[in-house]
């Protein structure tokens, strides 16, 4: 069994690429990467091809996160059938996810802040408007949630 794993955010360049690469550092320690599959897009197109936020970048490499590799692209109504966790950073980003998901889809399609567990924010603010700490934060939110996500789809998986 595989599991598809989507964040998304508005731009796809500060904090859903941020989760993918959390995440799946969390997912290749745990020996998962076979079983998990991790992405990441923004619901507007303005960074389609464009590697992450410099800052971002900065931030997660101090942190042991690699994500130079990484490209924006923009959710499409087709994730929602390649994916079966589409994760909005927040809610206007959750509501547009909301109006672009098919009516028939399976897929769980929430929070990604609802995962973690030693945070009360619901929502991963966008940290590009803001200096340096807003990066960490994002970072400490991520990092919250990515453990917080991988043990709820080790649960779901059984193992």
């Amino acid at each position: 069994m595989k599991v598809n794993v989507l964040f998304v955010c508005m731009g796809n360049i500060c904090r859903s690429p941020t989760a993918e690469a959390v995440f799946r550092h969390y997912v290749d320690e745990e020996g998962l990467t076979d079983v998990i599959h991790i992405d990441s897009a923004g619901t507007h197109d303005y960074h389609i091809g464009e590697p992450p936020d410099s800052r971002t970048q900065r931030a997660a490499k101090q942190r042991g996160y690699e994500m130079n590799s990484l490209r924006g692209r923009q959710a499409e109504e087709g994730d929602f059938a390649r994916f079966d966790y589409v994760l909005a950073m927040d809610e206007a980003n959750l509501s547009i996810l909301q109006n672009l998901r098919p009516r028939d889809t399976q897929s769980h399609l929430g929070l990604f802040l609802a995962f973690a567990e030693h945070h009360k924010e619901r929502e991963v603010p966008d940290p590009y408007f803001g200096g340096a700490d807003g990066f960490e934060h994002v970072l400490d939110l991520v990092e919250d949630a990515s453990r917080g996500l991988l043990k709820h789809i080790r649960s779901q998986l059984g193992s």
